[in-house]
């Protein structure tokens, strides 16, 4: 898929989850709520969400061999997106996807094993990452400064630093936050993010992709022809007592042509 910046740039992406919304500590019933799309290529080889042999749950990029979001009984949980920016070129040499797996593989705090990241941030294309043990949540990206934790609240995360204000994430915001967490079911998380509605530029960032590209980007639910958009979506839902919901959609090019996994766990 070309930017469309006149420069014959070819968008190159991974795995990696492109919006997220999800609520930290908010309610006392639902610690934790999650809706997540997924952006890529629709023939770029992936498993779709499954039980690993090391006991976590997770979909996995058959190309790098790693995983852009994945819970682990133990409490552990991890997911990535990645950050646009193609103003600089990219270097790494190692799938964004491992960050998220060899933490929930690994016996390591969060905050120990972002020491490690931070150590060797320069090996990755552009990521933010957020890490859980289940009791604290941080986060991190290689363009930013220091790992920080996550305060409890309702928070939104793109391809840019958590909480930046893109118009599809404040939307995403506002529509968690209308979510009823008392009956929240993982096909009413799954039903937000999927606006296709587009923003004029003057609204939106600059991330090297072009005006045009820029513009389609800006949806939550994505469709560029020939073959990329929005694949799959997840949602989770993990209540007081550590019971954990997970439900992944994976979307033919019609959004309406879907299918369904599930899995539920006790942490």
């Amino acid at each position: 898929m070309e930017s469309g910046n006149g420069k014959n740039r070819v968008l190159v992406t991974f795995n990696g989850m492109c919006l997220v919304a999800f609520s930290w500590k908010v309610h006392p019933e639902f610690p934790l709520l999650i809706s997540a799309n997924r952006d890529e290529f629709f023939d770029r080889p992936t498993a779709p969400l499954h039980t690993w042999e090391s006991g976590l749950y997770a979909g996995k990029d058959l190309r790098g061999g790693g995983t852009w979001m994945g819970f682990h009984p133990n409490g552990k949980w991890a997911l990535l997106t990645n950050y646009r920016d193609f103003s600089r070129p990219m270097t790494g040499e190692i799938s964004r996807g491992r960050l998220v797996l060899d933490f929930l593989e690994k016996e390591i705090s969060p905050e120990n094993y972002l020491d490690e990241v931070v150590s060797s941030k320069v090996r990755y294309e552009g990521f933010n990452l957020l890490l859980s043990d289940g009791d604290k949540l941080f986060y991190y990206s290689n363009y930013g400064d220091l790992p920080t934790e996550v305060k409890p609240g309702i928070h939104a995360i793109s391809n840019a630093q958590l909480n930046a204000p893109w118009p599809k994430t404040e939307l995403a915001k506002q529509q968690l936050e209308r979510l009823k967490p008392d009956g929240a079911k993982p096909e009413e998380l799954l039903a937000i993010l999927k606006s296709s509605q587009t923003y004029p530029l003057e609204s939106l960032p600059t991330t090297g992709v072009g005006a045009e590209m820029e513009i389609q980007l800006s949806a939550q639910l994505i469709r560029i022809a020939p073959n990329y958009g929005t694949v799959s979506a997840t949602s989770v839902l993990r209540n007081k007592t550590g019971f954990t919901q997970l439900l992944e959609r994976s979307y033919g090019w019609d959004p309406g042509d879907y299918r369904d996994i599930s899995f539920s766990f006790q942490t």
